[in-house]
Formats: structure tokens, C-alpha cells, sequence
């Protein structure tokens, strides 16, 4: 019997197939240097421990990125290690703060199969949970990734389209036990915008753009333990390139919207997103915001805003689709989330 490992193909999966992804890893400051070495991160709450402090927190929580890359990373030997694409997330909700010396570990459900009409390739859709030492849910999400079939011959799966709700309720959204904005320092968070300042509808550029080095990417997807082939190996693509992990242009991204965002400290719920076009060693990301919904929330000093965020490599700010509804061959993401944000 082999004992290598070449990854499960598309017809591995079955709905309500239960897998617990190997290997746990505990997450110190060294993850929080690298990722702010790796992303222009500037959000006050998980920069200092004075300012989380001034929020009711114990000290600095580890960023909910850095959450989400490593329950992410977790899952990419079991679900997408043979993937084409990573498609879209879902019903994410972050419940539990990450604190330095915290260990992960990730499980997943296939909630989801459907079988592509080129009969190669298939979409898998999982359910994943990231656990802390303690067994509490740190986070939660769906997404769904293209996998490739091991033989094109073989019947198609039983097709199960799962259904999706379009976005996480605002009441369902869960704030850290002690968070509290009522003494909430503007200036120490670099902007004096409040909940109340931003409206539906609003648009934002945020102007600043990051330009996507080889070296860094491949750092950021070793550190992440995400060992999709088509992020190492350059004959896992026909072009002979290696595709960016979808979640560093997130994080740049992210990142990218302090300008005009500052205040919007901590992302705690994921309504969607899809990686519409790739991204290569040599793009320029850029970012820009629409509101999309407002909501209070029953802490002290604290609203949420929901926010779509798109990265582009070139274009105008703002253009998204063309007059057929497709993304424009710029458009690198577009991501759905809610974030808290002082009232």
C-alpha cells in the first residue's frame, strides 16, 4: 500500500462525508510579525495591546485573518489539494478571539457535489469548523473549490446543491465577550469616522495600491500551510505560472481598505466572495468598498457594517461587471463581510 498521500479527486467526496484535517498548530506573535511583515495591516485592535485594552479586551487579539488562514490551510490536503479554483465562501461568522499561544485545528463537511459538464472536473462544497484547544469554534464558513476527477470515465456523483443563505443575519453576528467602543480612541485608530458617518450606498477608494511579489506569496503560503500544487508547482498550470493564493489578495486587500475603513477593527461575519479572475506574481492590487447594510448591535459603542470589498488589478475604481454580469477580466475578488465599527 502506497504511503504518500496524492490528495482526494472529485469523486472522493460524498454528502456528509465528516473529515478531520491534520495538523493542529499553535499560533504565537511570530504569525502576527509575518503577517504584518506580509500585508500593509493597520488596524489599531490587533496592533496594540494598550488600544485593545481601551476596547475591554485582556490584550491584542491575533487578527481574524490569521484565524482564518490557518483553519484554512488546515483544509487543503483533504479538500483542495487537487483543485482547479477555489470558487466562493459563504455563512462565515468568526466566534471565538484568537489569543497567542492558541492551538487550531480544523473539520470539515462535504455539504455539497456537483459534477461539471466537461465530466474532468467537479464543485465540492464543505462545511468548516476551526476548533481551538478547548474545543470552542473560533470560526465557521462554507466554500466551494473545483476539484479535478481522478478519471474522467467515471459516473457522475449524485448531484446536491446545498442551500446557501445570501448573508449572515446582523443578529447572528457574534462580538467578543468585553468588547466595548463607549471609550474608543480615534485617534489612535487613525481616522475619526464613526458608524454613523457611513451610508448605504457609499463607495470608497482606497487609493493605495500593493504589487504582488513571487518571494512574498510563496511566503505567506508556506506560513499558511497551504499546499494547494497550483500555488507551488509550476506544472500544475497550463501557463507554467503559479496562481496566488486567493486568501494573500484577500489579505492585501483587507488590508488596503484601512484608508477610509480604520475603524472597522474586526471582520466577524462572511456573507460571500468569489475569486472572479486570477491573480499572478507581478499584479498590482487595488481596493475599493461599497456599504451594503448597516445594523446596531446590543454592545456597548459598537455597529457593524456590511461591506463589499473588491480587489483589482487595473481599471477604474468601481467598474465590477460588464453589461452581460460578468466580472471584469480585472476584478480579482469580491468579498461580502461584516466588520464592527465604533458608533
Amino acid at each position: 500500500m502506497a504511503k504518500t498521500n496524492p490528495g482526494r479527486f472529485f469523486e472522493d467526496y460524498t454528502v456528509g462525508q465528516t473529515i478531520a484535517h491534520a495538523v493542529p498548530r499553535t499560533i504565537k506573535m511570530g504569525e502576527r510579525a509575518l503577517y504584518h511583515m506580509l500585508y500593509p495591516a493597520r488596524h489599531a485592535l490587533y496592533s496594540s495591546d494598550q488600544f485593545a485594552q481601551g476596547c475591554g479586551l485582556p490584550f491584542s487579539p491575533l487578527d481574524d485573518m490569521i484565524a482564518f488562514h490557518v483553519v484554512f490551510g488546515k483544509t487543503v490536503p483533504d479538500v483542495s489539494l487537487n483543485a482547479v479554483a477555489n470558487l466562493g465562501y459563504a455563512e462565515g461568522r468568526w466566534i471565538t478571539p484568537v489569543w497567542p499561544g492558541d492551538t487550531l485545528r480544523s473539520v470539515s463537511e462535504v455539504i455539497g457535489v456537483k459534477q461539471n459538464s466537461n465530466g474532468k472536473t467537479g464543485v465540492v462544497w464543505v462545511r468548516t469548523t476551526g476548533l481551538n484547544q478547548h474545543d470552542e469554534t473560533v470560526l465557521e464558513y462554507v466554500r466551494w473549490v473545483m476539484v479535478r476527477k481522478r478519471d474522467p470515465g467515471a459516473p457522475a456523483l449524485e448531484t446536491h446543491v446545498p442551500e446557501l443563505r445570501e448573508a449572515v443575519a446582523a443578529e447572528d453576528l457574534v462580538i467578543p465577550r468585553g468588547l466595548d467602543f463607549t471609550q474608543y480612541d480615534f485617534t489612535l485608530a487613525g481616522e475619526p469616522h464613526r458608524w454613523g458617518d457611513y451610508a448605504v450606498g457609499e463607495r470608497i477608494d482606497h487609493v493605495d495600491g500593493v504589487t504582488i511579489e513571487e518571494a512574498e506569496h510563496m511566503m505567506a503560503t508556506r506560513l499558511w500551510q497551504n499546499t494547494a500544487k497550483v500555488h507551488f508547482d509550476t506544472s500544475a498550470r497550463p501557463d507554467g505560472s503559479r496562481l496566488i493564493y486567493g486568501g494573500h489578495v484577500i489579505s492585501i486587500a483587507r488590508a488596503l481598505s484601512f484608508n477610509g475603513l480604520a475603524n472597522a477593527q474586526m471582520v466577524v461575519g462572511l456573507n460571500g466572495g468569489a475569486h472572479a479572475n486570477p491573480c499572478l506574481a507581478g499584479d498590482t492590487v487595488r481596493a475599493w468598498s461599497e456599504v451594503l447594510d448597516k445594523a446596531e448591535t446590543a454592545a456597548p459603542g459598537i455597529g457593524a457594517l456590511r461591506l463589499r470589498l473588491v480587489a483589482t488589478k487595473g481599471g477604474e475604481p468601481f467598474a465590477l461587471r460588464d453589461a452581460n454580469g460578468k466580472y471584469l477580466p480585472e476584478v480579482l475578488l469580491d468579498l461580502d463581510y461584516w466588520a464592527l465599527v465604533p458608533l
